[in-house]
């Protein structure tokens, strides 16, 4: 079985491999509310896509409560190129109507309990604002660490909890980023991105 220390420094390759200018969908925006709806109109779609999108959607609607109150048809417009919009755009103004009125829940029970976020977008928003130790099991989570050897099972949820049991909590909030990015670059070419963790694999 792969050792913590043998898995951080396969991190720590990775990382250096990383685009130092690629930005994440829930990454380096001003508030909380705007990192938790971007992350969760990037699912299922590319960060670079949804950060063209939501950059001038936040420059109409600043505030949970502008966006909340504009019409539903008007918002579906607005984010129309990302990927199940309609969904999308129904979670995001539900979701900025209960954050017109509360404060930004800052456990995952709480976020789940909002429209449209799951325990993936919980946990990556968790980690992107430094709330919680957490790890967000997306698709590059959830590929690259099975090639890596860091994981068994193919339940997400499972694999989120072998991976907190790998790494010690202070090292939770490093997986996703990195993995993510590193798969963003590498991960369009299976044969590029398994030759590079081919290189580092225990």
């Amino acid at each position: 079985m792969i050792t913590q220390s043998q898995a951080l420094k396969q991190i720590r390759y990775l990382q250096k491999l990383n685009p130092k200018d690629l930005r994440l969908a829930g990454e380096s925006w001003p508030t909380e509310w705007q990192t938790l709806i971007a992350i969760m109109l990037s699912a299922q779609t590319r960060d670079v896509k949804t950060i063209e999108v939501v950059t001038p959607l936040f420059k109409k609607y600043p505030t949970p409560q502008k966006l909340g109150k504009e019409k539903l048809e008007k918002i579906e417009q607005e984010i129309k190129s990302i990927n199940y919009y309609k969904t999308k755009a129904k979670h995001i103004k539900e979701t900025s109507q209960i954050l017109s009125k509360i404060k930004m829940p800052e456990t995952i029970d709480k976020l789940i309990e909002l429209p449209g976020v799951g325990r993936k977008t919980a946990n990556v928003f968790l980690s992107e604002t430094g709330k919680a130790p957490a790890i967000g099991v997306d698709t590059h989570v959830f590929r690259i660490s099975h090639k890596l050897g860091w994981v068994e099972s193919k339940n997400r949820d499972k694999v989120e909890e072998e991976l907190k049991q790998l790494f010690s909590k202070k090292y939770w909030n490093k997986i996703n980023t990195t993995l993510v990015k590193f798969g963003q670059t590498f991960g369009r070419s299976s044969k590029q991105e398994d030759e590079i963790l081919a290189k580092i694999r225990v």
